[in-house]
């Protein structure tokens, strides 16, 4: 079958398109460094109140304006509940599910996370803006799902 000469063109246009994209993909995934999170930390959540730092989870300052919050999901629960920060710290999630698969989204935010039993998910954001930030999980986690959310004051 004899293809016209614009179906020609169009063809080789897409093909060279969809081999761009895939070399510049590739070029932020390796070079970059830009590729997904691929759950390289791993925990036990059989034991991870037994496991640091999740033993002893809450908001630890770690520099000027720079904190670390270790935090588990359970059961309708973040722990800790209800964290408070200055305006204009930089603050490091560190996190883990101690039953099933949790959501961590922040309201007025970019954050959102998926928190699984035996990984470790880490995010970093910053909250200049005073106020209170809604934190929910969006997650179907059990018939107690709607119940699950806390606050981050920031002052």
């Amino acid at each position: 079958m004899k293809m016209h000469r614009s179906e020609e063109i169009w063809l080789i246009i897409s093909f060279g398109m969809i081999l761009g994209f895939m070399l510049l993909t590739g070029y932020q995934t390796f070079a970059l460094g830009m590729g997904p999170p691929s759950h390289t930390e791993t925990i036990d959540p059989q034991k991870v109140d037994e496991t640091a730092p999740f033993d002893q989870p809450g908001v630890f300052e770690i520099g000027e304006n720079e904190y670390e919050v270790v935090m588990t999901l359970e059961v309708f629960n973040f722990n800790p509940g209800n964290i408070e920060i200055p305006a204009g710290a930089t603050v490091h999630f560190t996190m883990t599910s101690k039953d099933v698969i949790h959501g961590f989204q922040i309201a007025g935010t970019n954050v959102n996370a998926m928190v699984m039993p035996g990984h470790i998910q880490k995010i970093k954001q910053k909250f200049d803006e005073p106020g209170e930030y809604l934190v929910l999980c969006n997650e179907y986690c059990g018939a107690g799902h709607q119940y699950m959310s806390t606050t981050i004051t920031v002052k």
